[in-house]
């Protein structure tokens, strides 16, 4: 009579296991990285927009108002991947 393995603790699952732990934790060490770097791309963009883009009120003109709407519609392409809104909407 022979003894088979259990499956669930055999070696071959154990290290089936491990790896998918390790890699696990590799995919939440990326996701907190581009997290990190999500974050430090609107830090800047807020500080920036509080500062008005750099434009004093007596100086704006239509090329600066071009630039903003430019932004504006990357960010929106954002927003709306992000909110599944706009072209992105069920």
């Amino acid at each position: 009579m022979s003894t088979r393995l259990n499956p669930i603790t055999s070696p071959r699952h154990e290290l089936r296991a491990e790896k998918a732990r390790r890699n696990r934790e590799a995919a939440l060490a990326a996701f907190i990285g581009k997290k990190a770097e999500i974050d430090e791309m609107l830090a800047r963009l807020q500080a920036l927009s509080a500062d008005h883009f750099n434009a004093h009120p007596d100086e704006v003109n239509w090329g600066q108002v071009g630039t903003l709407e430019h932004y504006a519609s990357l960010l929106k392409r954002i927003t709306d991947s992000a909110f599944g809104e706009g072209e992105h909407a069920d």
